[in-house]
């Protein structure tokens, strides 16, 4: 895993993230669970652990300074990306990852448990389904729907003045020209990775 955490330190560095020797043991320890549990559960086409390293984490944390708490929604989460290692940075946030298949659920509730998240929740459950207790702040997909479903299937979720973040990679042009909202397209620069990523960004009192 040496080479595994050098790619990581690189990253954050080049992130300016200042993270403590134990929360860089809990992403490199998540890597290898994703790693150990991928050959049975198929939870990423990632099978390099190397590439899991900058496909999975750095591109997780290039996000973070783009999202506010105290509650966090990871929709359509699979593997636990990007929410768990947002959660192992943002200890004081609140997260629920949530996702339609029981066997990826199955996975991020032991890593979990595993990593000792205290501030992550797993949820199985059709985003659609989802009733939360209360809102959230910042709702998060990842390569989860076109712009317009993840507008039509999230927006229950979100609170008064909350935003909707969406990772994607080359800016959807077709999605964003079909929204009648205002956004907002965030370019990402995600270390170790040599393709283009983006983040739309939306605020509920904009388009809700």
């Amino acid at each position: 895993m040496d080479s595994c955490r050098n790619t990581l330190l690189r990253g954050l560095a080049e992130l300016k993230l200042d993270l403590d020797a134990s929360q860089i043991e809990k992403l490199l320890a998540f890597i290898r669970l994703i790693e150990k549990w991928n050959k049975a559960y198929n939870l990423t086409a990632v099978r390099d652990v190397q590439e899991m390293v900058s496909m999975h984490l750095l591109d997780s944390l290039a996000i973070l300074p783009y999202i506010q708490g105290p509650s966090i929604a990871d929709i359509g989460t699979g593997a636990g990306v990007p929410g768990i290692p947002l959660a192992i940075c943002c200890p004081d946030y609140r997260f629920t990852l949530v996702d339609s298949n029981s066997k990826k659920t199955r996975f991020v509730q032991q890593a979990v448990l595993e990593l000792q998240l205290k501030n992550v929740q797993v949820v199985h459950s059709r985003v659609e389904s989802l009733k939360p207790q209360s809102l959230f702040a910042t709702v998060i997909s990842r390569a989860f729907a076109s712009m317009a479903d993840i507008l039509r299937l999230t927006s229950h979720l979100q609170a008064e003045d909350g935003v909707l973040l969406a990772m994607k990679g080359q800016v959807p042009g077709e999605e964003l020209a079909v929204l009648n909202q205002h956004y907002q397209v965030i370019a990402v620069k995600v270390p170790e990775v040599d393709a283009e990523r983006c983040l739309i960004r939306l605020e509920r009192s904009l388009h809700g």
